[in-house]
């Protein structure tokens, strides 16, 4: 018997697979982050209609158991979990230099005041609506309140689609239960509540015009406007889910062409 001619075994091709779909490198837990993205990635979001939300926040001082970020943290925890909650929203770099001069006699706080925060804010805007059709100012600080409000104005009557969206609640005026809590939710390791203590406890409304007349230092040797005592991550937490459900309907009211 002769042995079969030999062959060579069957040449099989190996499984077509598509290339894995990955996010941009600018998302994770936080959202969408700009400064993250390449310029393509950006591009791509931007043609597809992303918003852009800019935290606008501070460094100031705030009593002695919070950190000088207290107001861009806020900023920038609100930015992010609008992106991941929300499709086509990026996250902007903070602005964490506000209109902070009532608390310029406390070591640490940086003030680039009104006139110059407006204008920062006009030229940042004015150079994010070349990419994005969109963009929203997230302010934290109430002593951006009056600038911001005025680059909103100047930018819309110039026929760019930027808003600016402030949080509203029920509590102390600075550094008290309120803030306190909400930065127990964000970062609690960076709470001292063992040097917490209260400040001047009277009602924003009364104070008001004492910080226009001076500063906070004469009304509250400690910086603090209100008391700490009682805050909670928990009360935190509830604050912050309202917070953000208020910035996500006031978003889906924009998109929907419902805002004036």
């Amino acid at each position: 018997m002769t042995d079969p001619p030999a062959t060579d075994p069957p040449v099989t091709e190996p499984p077509v697979t598509e290339p894995p779909v990955t996010e941009p490198a600018g998302t994770g837990p936080a959202g969408t982050q700009l400064a993250g993205l390449t310029w393509p990635e950006v591009g791509q979001l931007a043609q597809a209609g992303a918003l852009l939300a800019v935290p606008v926040g501070a460094t100031e001082q705030h009593g002695l158991h919070l950190p000088l970020s207290t107001d861009t943290d806020l900023a920038v925890a609100l930015c992010g979990q609008l992106a991941r909650s929300l499709p086509g929203v990026v996250a902007a770099p903070p602005v964490a230099y506000g209109s902070s001069g009532e608390h310029q006699d406390f070591a640490g706080t940086l003030s680039i005041g009104q006139a110059a925060l407006e204008l920062l804010l006009v030229e940042l805007c004015r150079s994010a609506t070349v990419t994005f059709s969109r963009v929203l100012l997230v302010s934290t600080h109430g002593g951006n309140a009056a600038p911001v409000r005025r680059a909103e104005q100047r930018l819309r009557s110039e026929s760019r689609d930027v808003r600016a969206w402030m949080p509203r609640w029920h509590g102390d005026a600075h550094a008290g239960r309120t803030e306190t809590s909400l930065q127990l939710a964000l970062d609690p390791g960076r709470v001292r509540l063992d040097r917490a203590e209260p400040g001047d406890p009277r009602p924003v409304t009364e104070l008001l015009p004492l910080l226009r007349e001076s500063s906070v230092r004469a009304v509250s040797a400690n910086g603090v406007l209100g008391d700490p005592a009682g805050a909670s991550a928990a009360d935190g937490a509830a604050l912050l889910r309202a917070l953000l459900t208020d910035l996500q309907r006031t978003v889906g009211a924009w998109r929907a062409g419902q805002l004036a």
